[in-house]
């Protein structure tokens, strides 16, 4: 058991080790310090474990924009609905995106149209349904960062193996070190720390992040899930801040090394290459999309297809894109617990099991 950055062994839960976490975090603390998390699973680990009632009140953590689906574009969402209406395609999708309004319709509401639309569970599942289905075209809807990516990859090179012509994945990967810059560019927020994500470092290790520090030199920490990698995670960014040295810190240790996973970031390299991508609430980010590389064209839905999606505004009143940034709370948003529910939302943030306003929703008072 250590509080280093190493292991905790079985300990996740030990109260003692929690008590001195927690005292050290109050003994760093003590000036203001805003602290975003970047990942929608540490903003719903954060609530369900009620670690905001453990901080002092010079910590502010703000959930920035970890949860895929919600950083997913409106304009990306509708192109995969209109993909739907189509008599000639089978989608298929991982659950959350199923309810995520587009401007005028959802994936669920064109499936109770009569679409065919299906919920699967890896996008293997998805070539499986391909070869089953030699009379249409099985669409994969890439929807999620570097964690996800390596398994579409991988289902990439297989349906290439098999020699399917009726396989193709809709790409809206995106990554997630180029978006810190952009985050700390945006004069509308102040962040003075980085809760970095553990399920995305394991995959691109923390060399991934090197180029990210040595520009803005914002304290960095990586961080697991549990209770106890949580607040030390914390714990480390307000060492930094208050010692004014700031560093990129593997608080999660146990799964996390620089170079991540090699065979994964090979796999992602050999079927996408960087391009721009379009992130609700924050806008275009040069480089920080994945699209698949011209050699794999013919499993490209988005170049097969070629359909044309007007750009249209978010719902009126809808704060889902500066709750992303960090901007605002769900609590500031006009359609909170009103308009936007868990049974009829209005933006992405209330649907997606990691959504911040789904958080708030569930356990906020």
């Amino acid at each position: 058991m250590s509080i280093d950055g190493k292991l905790f062994g079985e300990s996740f839960r030990d109260p003692a080790l929690a008590q001195s976490l927690v005292r050290q975090i109050k003994g760093h603390a003590t000036q203001p310090m805003r602290l975003m998390e970047v990942c929608g699973t540490h903003t719903m680990a954060i609530f369900r474990h009620g670690i905001r009632a453990l901080l002092p009140p010079t910590i502010a953590l703000l959930s920035g924009p970890g949860c895929p689906v919600c950083v997913t574009d409106q304009q990306e969402i509708d192109g995969f609905i209109a993909l739907a209406q189509r008599d000639d395609v089978i989608i298929t999708t991982f659950g959350d995106l199923l309810r995520v309004p587009g401007t005028y319709t959802s994936l669920q509401k064109e499936k109770a149209e009569g679409a065919d639309v299906r919920v699967v569970y890896s996008a293997m599942d998805a070539v499986q349904l391909a070869q089953a289905h030699a009379d249409k075209t099985v669409v994969f809807l890439g929807v999620g960062f570097e964690t996800t990516a390596p398994t579409i990859a991988a289902a990439i090179l297989m349906a290439q193996q098999l020699g399917l012509e009726n396989f193709c994945v809709n790409c809206a990967h995106k990554t997630v070190p180029t978006a810190l810059a952009a985050l700390v560019a945006n004069p509308a927020i102040r962040i003075d720390g980085f809760l970095l994500p553990g399920h995305v470092s394991v995959i691109i290790g923390m060399n991934a992040y090197d180029d990210f520090f040595q520009k803005h030199h914002t304290p960095c920490a990586v961080a697991g899930f549990e209770p106890l990698d949580i607040l030390q995670g914390i714990a480390a960014l307000a060492r930094q801040i208050t010692s004014h040295r700031p560093a990129l810190e593997n608080s999660y240790g146990r799964a996390v090394t620089d170079q991540g996973n090699a065979k994964a970031r090979a796999v992602m390299a050999q079927v996408f290459e960087p391009c721009d991508a379009r992130w609700r609430g924050i806008g275009t980010i040069s480089g920080s999309g994945l699209a698949i590389r011209p050699e794999l064209a013919r499993f490209d839905a988005a170049r097969r297809f070629k359909i044309a999606v007007v750009e249209m505004k978010p719902p009126k009143g809808c704060a889902c894109g500066e709750i992303l940034i960090g901007a605002k709370t769900p609590l500031e948003c006009p359609l909170f617990r009103k308009r936007c529910t868990p049974m009829d939302p209005v933006g992405p943030c209330m649907v997606s099991s990691e959504g911040t306003c789904a958080a708030y929703y569930r356990y906020h008072s």
